[in-house]
């Protein structure tokens, strides 16, 4: 258990009776007995539960508390209190305590309140570490979801993150795969290693398997120097195979020896080496069709679907759609130095209403070009795109966005000099990914 927990009480021998009573059930108990001293230890090492008198001989309680909650802002505050200050005790909870027990005390009781005490302590730090990723993935808007759906979705990527067990997201394109798969590693203990993504679908046939496990020079036409393979490349770290359904049957093969093996040979090489990567794969084809069609190898899946993650399409979620939309609006335009504070009723209405065949990616392009498209303090239904004919201002809406993507990179790489892999960090994007879109867009490079 380990926990430390600070009492605070003018009674010194109460405060034996505590240390004693907190070190036969595991904790770290300490006391001090008096205001003065506690202030003067605000600061230092900070406790997990503090058990505060509410009357000290040199302090009122209730002056203390915000002082607590200011210095250890992750502490939890237990007041003890006699039963005339109940009404004190109230108003203390008010103010940021947890919980208060009356003296004297159970025992047993004053045990459970301490135990709920670090319970909430730990759910609010894992929250605040939830939500901090989110908002360093989503480029400092952390998205708020009120459906259960996407709660179910992230209680369980933050469940599974700490560990080493494959992950398969499953979900239609745009609901959001890539977004969990940097959260899976953002949480895990391998944050500080590198975070490495390949499509397998934009990969040519005769080359996936060099970039996945490397190559020796010679090995084959054009490899006119050894390849290091993207495998090697996110050790210590995590490797994402987006869309592995569309990757070759005999490529799944070999990817499921390495990964039952744990070692990768390079292509044309005689020598394996021992891989440590996390790895997370993720569709946009259901998986029981794509098994059926042959599209991926069912062993392949029961060994990077150990746990698997299904992502809602939004039109299952509208409750998601504003709370998204206006976070995409607070960064949009803030990146564009825009003063656009929100959306008109009429136009909420609209984004509430629609279909969002692309989902999360089609909503933050349309919010993207609306910011553009805006020249009043609040974007009206004028700003949209989206109408009644889907397809059309769907196909219009990518096209801008794409248009507006591939304008960023050219400007980057001009900036960079032509520095990929400087591009790919301005920009926010994975070196992988930032490959596929000069590759998609038809970008000159040198």
């Amino acid at each position: 258990m380990n926990a430390r927990i600070l009492i605070v009480d003018d009674q010194q021998e109460l405060c034996l009776l505590l240390q004693n009573l907190l070190a036969t059930q595991g904790f770290r108990a300490s006391s001090l007995t008096s205001g003065a001293a506690l202030r003067q230890s605000l600061g230092g090492q900070e406790p997990d539960v503090v058990l505060l008198d509410l009357k000290l001989d040199d302090a009122d309680g209730l002056e203390l508390l915000p002082l607590i909650k200011k210095s250890w802002p992750s502490t939890e505050v237990i007041v003890l209190t006699g039963h005339a200050s109940l009404d004190a005790a109230v108003t203390a909870t008010k103010l940021g305590a947890y919980d208060f027990q009356k003296k004297p005390f159970d025992h047993e009781s004053l045990l459970h309140s301490i135990e709920k005490a670090l319970e909430h302590k730990k759910l609010t730090e894992q929250t605040s570490t939830l939500r901090q990723a989110l908002s360093n993935i989503s480029g400092g808007s952390s998205p708020v979801f009120r459906s259960n759906a996407m709660k179910n979705v992230l209680r369980t990527a933050e469940r599974v993150a700490p560990t080493d067990v494959s992950v398969l997201l499953c979900g239609e394109s745009g609901t959001g795969k890539e977004v969990i798969a940097d959260l899976l590693h953002s949480l895990s203990s391998r944050a500080s290693g590198p975070m490495i993504k390949v499509n397998c679908a934009a990969l040519p046939r005769d080359l996936i398997e060099s970039e996945l496990f490397g190559s020796v020079k010679g090995a084959f036409t054009g490899a006119h120097a050894d390849r290091t393979g993207l495998f090697r490349e996110a050790d210590g770290g995590t490797l994402l195979l987006d869309e592995i359904s569309e990757m070759p049957i005999d490529t799944q093969s070999k990817l499921l020896r390495v990964l039952q093996e744990q070692e990768v040979r390079p292509v044309g090489g005689r020598v394996s080496y021992k891989t440590n990567c996390r790895i997370v794969a993720a569709t946009n084809r259901p998986v029981e069709e794509a098994i059926k069609e042959g599209k991926l190898r069912e062993d392949l899946y029961y060994r990077v679907g150990a746990i698997t993650i299904s992502l809602p399409p939004l039109r299952e979620r509208r409750e998601d759609v504003l709370p998204l939309a206006e976070g995409f609006l607070k960064r949009f335009a803030a990146q564009a130095g825009r003063s656009i504070f929100g959306f008109t009723p009429e136009a909420a209405d609209m984004l509430r209403n629609y279909e969002w065949p692309g989902n999360v990616r089609q909503l933050q392009n349309e919010v993207q070009r609306a910011v553009l498209m805006c020249d009043s303090r609040q974007i009206a239904p004028a700003d949209l795109s989206i109408t009644e004919n889907t397809d059309t201002a769907v196909q219009q809406n990518l096209t801008l966005m794409e248009g507006i993507e591939r304008n960023a990179i050219l400007q980057m790489l001009k900036e960079t000099g032509g520095n990929k892999l400087e591009t790919a960090k301005r920009l926010g994007i994975g070196r992988q990914t930032l490959y596929n879109k000069i590759k998609q867009y038809n970008i000159p490079t040198s």
